[in-house]
């Protein structure tokens, strides 16, 4: 018999489950049942019953007055003890903390999602204008910084972007390599620039990036050029030595 294709083992009962769990998160707020239903396309008795389901075993808290649903406190656990594990996240906290002690400005842990970039963790800025925490928030990973110096590191995220949106970003590329990281300016939003530089693991991946995200009159191309682009380098340097890369030592070729 020909191996099944991992479509055919799905449970429709289950990815229905799935899909509200993730509309509540995407939601970041209360939600009613009425708007759930439109999102998904889904009968609200179905949707009902699901949520009724995960209030049960507290992944879903229903307020009594509103009547709206949000995520409860075992999604939030649950959430925790993955990020707790998450090897990148592990090597990757300490020297994030530490370099956002050492510049003050907010630094994020960025990983790829399909042709999306999420902003997975962040250590805030304790300066008094700061930019909204944009953990959780996705990005098209062709756009912002973040996601364009993953794919100018690796062949295996560049092969899953389509011709048209490779080819707009060609030209800069090389550049990327050539400097080690990447900025943009008022692409996350305006007056905002986020500065980047990738992570690469023992294999020569690219797991994800590391991601400086400030307004635009302190994150002055002086100000990146002379103190942040040589920090964040060089804290990409060590996250990635500490998940077993050592093409850093050896020759620039092979920061690629």
């Amino acid at each position: 018999m020909p191996p099944r294709q991992k479509e055919s083992y799905s449970i429709q009962s289950v990815d229905n489950a799935l899909d509200v769990l993730e509309a509540l998160c995407e939601e970041g707020e209360e939600v009613r049942i009425s708007q759930l239903s439109e999102r998904l396309g889904m009968n609200k008795t179905s949707i009902f019953r699901l949520l009724a389901t995960f209030e049960n075993r507290g992944y879903v808290e229903k307020e009594p007055r509103s009547g709206k649903y949000k995520l409860g406190i075992s999604a939030y656990e649950m959430g925790q003890k993955f990020l707790s594990c998450m090897g990148l996240l592990r090597n990757a906290k300490p020297v994030i903390e530490r370099l956002a002690r050492e510049c003050n400005e907010a630094l994020y842990l960025a990983v790829p999602r399909g042709n999306e970039i999420l902003m997975l963790d962040m250590v805030d800025t304790l300066q008094q204008v700061k930019i909204i925490p944009l953990v959780g928030n996705r990005y098209p990973v062709t756009t912002v910084s973040a996601g364009l110096v993953i794919l100018a590191n690796s062949e295996a995220h560049r092969r899953n972007c389509n011709c048209e949106e490779l080819s707009a970003i060609s030209v800069t590329l090389p550049e990327i390599l050539k400097n080690g990281g990447y900025i943009d300016r008022g692409v996350m939003g305006e007056g905002i620039t986020s500065l980047s530089v990738p992570i690469i693991d023992a294999q020569g991946n690219v797991p994800g990036s590391l991601c400086m995200v400030g307004p635009e009159f302190r994150l002055t191309p002086k100000k990146i050029k002379e103190t942040y682009l040589p920090q964040l380098i060089e804290a990409g340097v060590v996250i990635s030595s500490k998940l077993g890369y050592v093409g850093h030592f050896i020759s620039k070729d092979s920061y690629r």
